[in-house]
């Protein structure tokens, strides 16, 4: 029988600034446009969208416990795998957690009457259950990345802008790729540490796909982008400059990725490259607040 920490391990923790800096970019976004903080849908979005994350962590360690993909691994603990849980148990608590968040969400969506967004939520949890659940899992076939960059980059950041200004702004759709491309950087991480385990098992990740050469390289790219992104902005919003600064987390775990081959060693760079998307997040807030003030 699993403990409560052992519960709280599976939910993966590390992995939740994903979801934390798409709503703080888009409430900041949403902000600009409408000169007012909208605190109780901002929380909302960010209840659906840790909802929504911890549901896909028990349901990968569920789906890629039963597949037996997590009999050899390296990394933190998986629930099923370890048979510390029963799967059926992991896979009701990934439910539960999709059903609050489809909850919460129609909540948002009555609440704001940003009605379209009831069928992106929908979506967002049949993705969320496809990542590694069922017959045909679009993570087994190198679509995990474009899937994160698509959910936790553009829907949560211009969904919780579109919730809060009932309108979207070319600031809110750049912090989205910003930070959708952080999140998918985490992925390709994670995914470069299990090359070995999954291409055993025929898990064919992008990372897989690509070659571990190659995916380090890629993640490197990816947190490049997205930090050089904002700054195309700069001759109309001069602050965007502050976002430069995340460069300075980056290269640490950047330079793990290039230089370390060993898997374990890529287990810190999962909880950096969260940190980063935090740290991505928090300046872009700040130069929206810079431009504002001094406008």
């Amino acid at each position: 029988m699993a403990t409560l920490s052992q519960w709280v391990a599976g939910a993966r923790l590390r992995t939740l600034p994903i979801v934390i800096a798409p709503v703080v970019i888009g409430t900041a976004a949403a902000v600009d446009i409408t000169g007012e903080l909208a605190w109780f849908e901002a929380i909302l979005a960010l209840i659906v969208g840790l909802l929504l994350q911890v549901g896909v962590n028990y349901s990968n360690d569920y789906s890629d416990g039963i597949r037996g993909t997590d009999d050899v691994r390296v990394g933190p603990l998986r629930l099923t795998g370890s048979g510390l849980a029963e799967p059926k148990d992991v896979r009701n608590a990934a439910f539960g957690c999709f059903g609050a968040a489809a909850l919460v969400g129609a909540f948002l969506v009555i609440f704001t009457g940003s009605w379209p967004l009831l069928l992106v939520g929908a979506a967002a949890v049949v993705a969320a259950w496809g990542y590694t659940g069922g017959k045909n899992p679009y993570g087994y076939r190198g679509l995990g990345e474009v899937f994160v960059f698509i959910f936790f980059g553009l829907v949560a950041t211009l969904g919780t802008t579109y919730t809060q200004a009932g309108m979207l702004s070319l600031l809110s759709l750049l912090g989205a790729i910003g930070t959708g491309l952080i999140a998918t950087a985490l992925l390709m991480a994670n995914n470069v540490r299990d090359i070995p385990t999954d291409r055993e098992v025929g898990k064919m990740t992008l990372a897989v796909r690509l070659g571990d050469t190659t995916a380090r390289i890629s993640y490197v790219m990816m947190l490049a982008v997205a930090i050089l992104l904002p700054v195309t902005m700069i001759g109309t919003r001069p602050w965007m400059w502050l976002v430069l600064l995340t460069v300075l987390p980056s290269l640490m775990p950047c330079w793990i990725m290039l230089r370390k081959h060993e898997p374990g060693a890529l287990i810190p760079v999962l909880k950096q490259t969260g940190i980063i998307n935090l740290v991505y997040a928090a300046l872009f807030t700040a130069a929206i607040v810079m431009d504002k003030a001094l406008a």
